[in-house]
């Protein structure tokens, strides 16, 4: 069940920021999960103490690439992206094996 709420950690200059200043990570969650299920999924899958999970629904965007060929039209897909706020001296290592 945490394979499925969980999709992957985001990685940005932002959320890098928010990581090291205020212990919060963020994830790309599934749309159907809650926070009471996203919490419990990150305390379960990191063995830290979660202590609020904000949300939000990023909306689709479409993209236009100009190649050789024409102009190349798509779209990204909506995801919802969690927030995570952990207990006060935890931390969550992505890049512990590197």
């Amino acid at each position: 069940m945490v394979k499925q709420i969980l999709i992957k950690p985001l990685i940005t200059e932002k959320a890098e920021s928010l990581s090291d200043n205020l212990s919060k990570y963020t994830f790309v969650v599934a749309k159907v999960a809650n926070k009471v299920e996203i919490g419990k999924a990150i305390e379960g899958m990191y063995g830290v103490n979660v202590v609020s999970v904000n949300t939000a629904v990023m909306p689709s965007k479409t993209k236009n690439r100009t190649t050789k060929s024409g102009v190349l039209r798509g779209r990204i897909s909506a995801y919802k992206k969690a927030i995570v706020t952990l207990a006060k001296g935890e931390e969550i290592d992505f890049f512990g094996d590197i």
